[in-house]
C-alpha cells in the first residue's frame, strides 16, 4: 500500500512539473493555458446565442449554459489526448533511460491537462450561479464522469502514443480526428431534438464513448439523470476495457523499439 501511494505521488508530481514547464518560457506563464478555452467558449456563445439567436436548449436552460456544460469536457479530452499522444516523443530523453518507467508518461500528460480542466469546471459553476441556475447535489457526480474521462483518455493514449515514434504524422491525424469528433459528438447540437430525424443513424452517435461523458457532464450541471440510472454505463466501461487491452498490448509490443526510432 505504501508503494502504491508513493507511485501515485510520483505520477502527480510529474504531472505538476509538466504543467508548469509547458508555459515556463512565456512571460505570463500558465495564464495562457486558460485564455484560449475562454476565448473559444465566448466565440461559440456569441455565434450561437447572439448571431443565430439560439433558443433555450433544454429544461429552460439558456443555450450558452447548455453549450458550456458540454464543451468543457471536450476541451479536456482534446488537450489531454494531443499531449498524451506525443508523450514518448516529447520525453524522448526519459524513454532512452532503461530504469525509468515510461508507461506512466501518457497518464502524466493526461493529468497535466487536468489542472486547466478543474479551473473550467469551477468557472462553469460560477457562470451557472450568475445565471440563477445553480446545480443541486447531483453536481457531485461530475467527479465520477471526470474519472471516466481520465480512464478513456489514458487507454486511448497508450495506443496513439505508441504509434507516433514510428509514424510522426499520426499526431496530426489524431488532431484532425479530435476536431471532427467535436462535431460528431452532441456538443453544439441537441441529440434529443435531432434523434427522430437521425433514425437508425442515431445509434452510431451514441456508440461514441464521449457521448456518455458529455451527457454526464450536462446531467451534473443541469440537474439531469444520476449516473447509475444511465443505460449506457455498462457499455462505456466495456469499451474502456477493450480499448485498454488493445492499447496496452500495442504499447508492450512497440516499447522495446522506442529508443531506436526516437
Amino acid at each position: 500500500m505504501k508503494k502504491i501511494k508513493e507511485f501515485a505521488r510520483f505520477i502527480w508530481q510529474l504531472a505538476k512539473n509538466d504543467f508548469t514547464t509547458k508555459y515556463s518560457a512565456n512571460y505570463f506563464g500558465v495564464f495562457w493555458a486558460f485564455v484560449q478555452p475562454i476565448v473559444t467558449i465566448a466565440i461559440y456563445i456569441f455565434v450561437f446565442q447572439v448571431g443565430f439567436r439560439a433558443r433555450d436548449a433544454q429544461n429552460g436552460y439558456p443555450y450558452a449554459l447548455w453549450l458550456i456544460a458540454g464543451i468543457v469536457p471536450w476541451f479536456f479530452f482534446g488537450e489531454g489526448m494531443i499531449g498524451a499522444t506525443n508523450a514518448f516523443a516529447e520525453y524522448s530523453y526519459l524513454v532512452k533511460k532503461v530504469v525509468f518507467r515510461i508507461d506512466v508518461l501518457p497518464l502524466v500528460k493526461v493529468l497535466s491537462s487536468l489542472f486547466v480542466h478543474l479551473f473550467f469546471v469551477g468557472f462553469s459553476l460560477f457562470i451557472f450561479f450568475l445565471n440563477g441556475k445553480a446545480p443541486d447535489l447531483r453536481f457531485l457526480q461530475i467527479i465520477y464522469y471526470m474519472f471516466c474521462l481520465i480512464c478513456l483518455m489514458a487507454v486511448l493514449s497508450y495506443f496513439t502514443a505508441s504509434i507516433v515514434p514510428f509514424f510522426k504524422d499520426f499526431s496530426q491525424i489524431v488532431n484532425v480526428v479530435i476536431q471532427i469528433g467535436m462535431w460528431l459528438t452532441p456538443i453544439m447540437w441537441n441529440y434529443e431534438e435531432l434523434s427522430p430525424s437521425l433514425g437508425k443513424w442515431g445509434l452510431l452517435f451514441k456508440l461514441n464513448p464521449m457521448f456518455y461523458i458529455v451527457q454526464g457532464y450536462r446531467d451534473s450541471f443541469m440537474k439531469g439523470y444520476l449516473f447509475w440510472t444511465r443505460s449506457m454505463s455498462l457499455y462505456f466501461w466495456g469499451v474502456v476495457l477493450i480499448l485498454g487491452f488493445v492499447g496496452y498490448r500495442c504499447f508492450k509490443r512497440m516499447k522495446p523499439h522506442f529508443a531506436d526510432v526516437i
